[in-house]
């Protein structure tokens, strides 16, 4: 591991397999969930993905994280935040890798050959669709503007601070009917849940950035899907 990473990064890079683990268990719960509220399941299943989580070292320092949020007129997941990332096409020779690097180039303007890739999850199946999805860790040293590639898709992109996702005041759980409580981020007028907000959850905590706060803390989910005009993640 390069010496040119911070330490939290190291650490995040070096947990990311526990973190997986972490991740899967809670989406397979998710699952779960689903199916027992009735919720069709599998609509992509077999469809593989990739998303890059890119960091950098953030106005304060302490560190941000590129998110995006969808255009407003998409058919599926409209107005919802999530990471830069895309179907793993043929252009990408099957590589996830390559796959999250480009699709956060499009989405969001980034650089490839200023990302340094510094680790990798295995592929996590996302309920409800059954998409296969594989997060890249990203470090970015030298950031630049975060950019909208394609404005039918994007409507903005954002650097959001970590601090700001570890506040305690920013976080809160969702419950969905069958009973299945899910992480969920408010941070200004960005709203986090779904398959997004499970894995930041597991990355603040595998880079030892999570700060103690209400667990028991919970937010009607129709709250939460109801602020897609302004953002939310993926499920």
């Amino acid at each position: 591991m390069s010496a040119a990473l911070p330490g939290w990064v190291e650490r995040l890079a070096g947990e990311l397999p526990a973190a997986g683990s972490a991740v899967a268990e809670l989406l397979a719960g998710r699952a779960g969930a689903a199916r027992s509220e009735g919720v069709p399941l599998g609509a992509r299943a077999g469809r593989r993905a990739a998303v890059l989580v890119l960091l950098g070292p953030g106005d304060d320092g302490a560190g941000d994280v590129v998110l995006t949020e969808r255009a407003s007129g998409l058919r599926t997941h409209a107005g919802q935040v999530a990471f830069p990332g895309g179907g793993v096409d043929d252009v990408d020779g099957g590589d996830p890798v390559r796959a999250a690097l480009r699709e956060a180039h499009e989405e969001a303007g980034v650089d490839p050959a200023g990302v340094a890739v510094v680790g990798r999850m295995p592929a996590l199946v996302v309920p409800p669709t059954g998409t296969s999805v594989v997060p890249v860790l990203g470090w970015q040293a030298v950031p630049a503007a975060p950019v909208v590639g394609d404005p039918a898709e994007v409507a903005r992109v954002l650097r959001v601070p970590l601090r700001a996702l570890a506040d305690p005041a920013a976080r809160a759980v969702v419950r969905s009917p069958s009973g299945w409580t899910g992480p969920t981020f408010a941070v200004d007028d960005l709203v986090v849940w779904g398959f997004t907000a499970v894995l930041l959850d597991a990355l603040l905590r595998a880079g030892g950035l999570e700060r103690p706060w209400d667990a028991a803390r919970e937010v009607p989910l129709s709250s939460v899907t109801g602020a897609a005009t302004r953002g939310a993640g993926r499920s």
